[in-house]
């Protein structure tokens, strides 16, 4: 994962899981989990965690509307 600002879009959460469907979330780099097919995310509570690849679909984000996510988050 690059070390810029990643985002993606959550499509599916369990019950367990401290996401929103459809909201777009911050990803960290995180090489070990990326290569278990996970992702690191700052999930509802701020916190940083792993979760499956697959409850994502990773967007492009022009770096004016990362700024303004970024200062709401």
């Amino acid at each position: 994962m690059a070390k810029r600002n990643e985002f993606a879009v959550c499509v599916f959460a369990d019950q367990e899981a401290l996401l929103t469907p459809r909201k777009i979330y911050q990803l960290l780099p995180d090489e070990s989990a990326a290569r278990s097919d996970y992702v690191r995310v700052i999930d509802d509570e701020g916190e940083d965690y792993l979760y499956p690849k697959k409850y994502f679909v990773f967007v492009s984000i022009p770096s004016e509307t990362a700024k303004v996510i970024l200062n709401t988050v």
